[in-house]
């Protein structure tokens, strides 16, 4: 009896874990998907391969972030930003679904953290690759259809036939093509790319939990900051906040039963603090993550949007490196880095958003004890 009891409670953390984890991934993914599509776009335009095949003329103007944006507003109507949202979405949820399950696998495997109970570093990075590998590959397929739909406003500019009509379309239609194999078109550079940015996103999950994270060690006098930030002395590093923190102490006063006093000034002080940290992590993370997976990420797109003969096979590149050459020989190395403003952008938002859900969870667990 005792064993069915503790049963439920051993999965359930785990299962709402996945569905709170699916809905904000979706959540952001909705919020950050116009940054999505002008990468896309950025990627593709200027292609190389496509002056072979007598293309060229075809390519719209070059531009930057910001114009290509306002481009499509202006060309396709304002809600185009989200074409490709549907997809978008069940590849998160596909994605983060398998790459949590994965990954606590292998950390609480005995090849994870062993006699010990420790989970070191080294160890952390590989199963973070390993489990971003695997959640990207089961959801390549989902990404195949989201780069097609993003490029369909462009393609019907260039006098070009609609592709794919909808989620339902693309699936039929790749099937159709190339079978169960063409779904998972440029899955290599995209589990790639899913590996390099894990790598940097479980890195900064190790820390976390390590005694040398800040989150994990005591501020320093909460009750003294805030008097200190009170009289506008200088030294503190906060003193320019004053209202971000006041406003986060007013809003627990309002919402919850604290009073004012060094209970609510701690708390503030903490939200306050990890807000900041949250802030500057997200930026260097996703610094990080972007320059390393970028290039791969250019590549998966350049495969997956190339036209492909009645068999579907694709028409421009033989492989992942063959796309590697042709963009480096032909646009040169900076090619590979084409998107990368609004991939830095749409990472950060993410980590933020991940960060922000761990510092909520670490505050909950310490008002507990």
């Amino acid at each position: 009896m005792a064993a069915r009891e503790r049963a439920p409670s051993g999965s359930w953390p785990r299962l709402s874990k996945f569905v709170l984890s699916a809905c904000a991934a979706s959540v952001a993914e909705l919020v950050t998907f116009p940054l999505d599509l002008t990468k896309t776009r950025l990627q593709i335009q200027g292609e190389a391969a496509l002056k072979q095949h007598g293309e060229a003329g075809l390519a719209g103007p070059y531009r930057g972030m910001v114009r290509t944006a306002v481009g499509i507003v202006q060309e396709e109507g304002l809600l185009k930003l989200w074409q490709g949202a549907t997809p978008a979405v069940y590849r998160h949820i596909v994605y983060s679904g398998v790459r949590m399950v994965a990954y606590e696998q292998i950390r609480d495997s005995p090849l994870g953290k062993g006699d010990s109970n420790v989970f070191p570093l080294w160890k952390s990075v590989v199963g973070g690759m390993m489990a971003g590998a695997i959640g990207q590959f089961f959801a390549s397929p989902t990404d195949l259809v989201k780069v097609q739909m993003q490029m369909e406003g462009k393609r019907r500019l260039e006098g070009k036939p609609p592709r794919v009509r909808g989620v339902y379309h693309a699936f039929v239609t790749i099937l159709s093509k190339g079978g169960i194999r063409g779904l998972w078109a440029g899955w290599v550079p995209n589990v790639q790319r899913a590996a390099l940015v894990n790598m940097g996103d479980q890195r900064c999950e190790h820390y976390r939990s390590s005694p040398q994270c800040c989150c994990n060690r005591s501020l320093p006098s909460p009750l003294t900051l805030y008097r200190s930030v009170q009289k506008g002395e200088r030294g503190t590093g906060y003193d320019a906040d004053l209202t971000t923190y006041d406003t986060v102490k007013h809003y627990l006063l309002r919402n919850t039963n604290l009073k004012d006093n060094s209970i609510c000034h701690s708390i503030s002080s903490y939200l306050f603090f990890m807000f900041l940290v949250c802030v500057w992590s997200s930026i260097c993370s996703g610094l990080v993550a972007a320059t390393l997976g970028t290039p791969a990420d250019v590549i998966k797109t350049r495969i997956m949007n190339q036209p492909r003969d009645k068999h579907g096979r694709g028409i421009l590149y033989k492989s992942s490196t063959d796309c590697f050459i042709q963009a480096v020989r032909g646009e040169g190395f900076l090619s590979l880095y084409k998107g990368f403003i609004p991939t830095w952008m749409r990472m950060g938002q993410h980590d933020l958003q991940r960060d922000s859900e761990a510092t909520c969870t670490q505050l909950q667990q310490r008002l507990a004890r």
